[in-house]
C-alpha cells in the first residue's frame, strides 16, 4: 500500500498496527542489510553487546546459548539462529567456548564489537533522512500513547 495519493483523513483511518508492523520490517530488512555490506550480521552484534563488560553484559560473565536468547527475548527475531551465528564469531576468534557450554568474548571481538558499533550512526543518519528530530519524538510520543491507551506497560 502506498501513501502517495492518500489524504491526510484517509490517512488518519489506516490501521497503526498495519503501519508500525511495515515499518518494523522495513527497517530491519535496511539495518540487516547495511550490516551484511559491512561484513556482520545484527544477531552477531548482540552477541558481541551482550557478552561484552564494555556494553550490555553488567560483568562479561559467559554465557549459553539459551541465556543469550532470554536475554535477547525481547529483540531477537524468530529466524535468528544465534548458535550457527555464535559458531562464525568462533571461528573469527572473536568468541571461545569453555567446558560448560559458555560463550565468552575475546579482546578481539570487543575490538570488533566497538568497529560494529561505529557504523550506527550512519544507519541511524540513512534512516532519519528528511525527518526533523522534534517530528520524530512526536512519533515516539505517539506510538507511547497508543501502547498506554491499549494497556501496555512497556511504554
Amino acid at each position: 500500500m502506498t501513501t502517495e495519493h492518500i489524504s491526510d483523513a484517509e490517512l488518519a483511518a489506516q490501521p497503526a498496527a498495519y503501519w508500525t508492523g511495515m515499518a518494523y520490517e522495513a527497517l530491519i530488512a535496511f539495518t540487516r542489510a547495511q550490516q551484511a555490506e559491512l561484513g556482520f550480521t545484527q544477531p552477531q552484534y548482540w552477541l558481541l553487546r551482550n557478552l561484552s563488560k564494555n556494553d550490555i553484559s553488567p560483568d562479561g560473565h559467559g554465557m549459553t546459548i539459551p541465556e543469550l536468547h532470554q536475554a535477547m527475548s525481547s529483540y531477537i527475531r524468530p529466524e535468528d539462529d544465534l548458535k550457527a551465528e555464535s559458531e562464525v564469531l568462533l571461528e573469527r576468534g572473536w568468541l571461545t567456548l569453555d567446558t560448560e557450554g559458555r560463550l565468552w568474548i575475546t579482546e578481539a571481538g570487543d575490538e570488533a564489537r566497538v568497529g560494529f558499533k561505529q557504523h550506527a550512526p550512519a544507519i541511524r543518519d540513512r534512516i532519519h533522512h528528511g525527518i526533523d528530530d522534534a517530528d520524530y519524538v512526536t512519533t515516539l510520543r505517539v506510538l507511547q500513547q497508543m501502547m498506554r491507551n491499549t494497556g501496555s506497560t512497556l511504554a
